[in-house]
């Protein structure tokens, strides 16, 4: 388990986007936290990293979206986007016959949907501060806290700094 301070919306895009620099097909990321934690500015800058085609927006009002890669002479996974949140198993994410073996899969709110879809997954919690007192001056970006469990074989001794 690794836990990383990041400081800015920024910061969390470069981290997604330097996850995907080891993501190939078949590799399935779990977001966890509350709304606002920064699991879709993680996910966008995941895309920014895997050279994906089509704004990479919160999937409030579909479940899954694949975005192919922008360069089309790029035969990389495509990155699929679920939001699990009106999910409530395995079974369910797996009813969306996502390609999971063929593409990379992010799924929000993933906690407690992904046993039996993959024997190996990549876990990020994120934790966005709450409460506290705003200083005059403040810009309002709170650093938030992401915790990387890594599950199976595939994710074995690997870190993310």
């Amino acid at each position: 388990m690794t836990v990383l301070t990041i400081a800015t919306p920024d910061a969390m895009e470069a981290l997604g986007a330097q996850l995907a620099t080891v993501l190939v097909a078949g590799d399935l990321v779990a977001l966890n936290g509350e709304l606002g934690a920064g699991k879709t500015t993680f996910t966008r800058g995941l895309g920014v990293g895997l050279g994906v085609r089509g704004a990479v927006t919160s999937p409030t009002f579909v479940l899954a979206r694949t975005h192919p890669r922008a360069d089309p002479s790029d035969t990389g996974a495509p990155l699929v986007h679920v939001d699990a949140y009106r999910l409530t198993t395995a079974a369910d994410l797996d009813d969306l016959d996502i390609d999971f073996a063929g593409s990379i899969v992010v799924v929000e709110w993933g906690a407690g949907k992904l046993d039996g879809i993959s024997d190996s997954w990549l876990e990020l919690d994120l934790v966005r501060p709450v409460g506290g007192v705003v200083a005059e001056g403040d810009d309002g970006v709170e650093p938030r806290t992401v915790t990387v469990t890594t599950h199976g074989p595939r994710w074995a001794g690997f870190t993310l700094t």
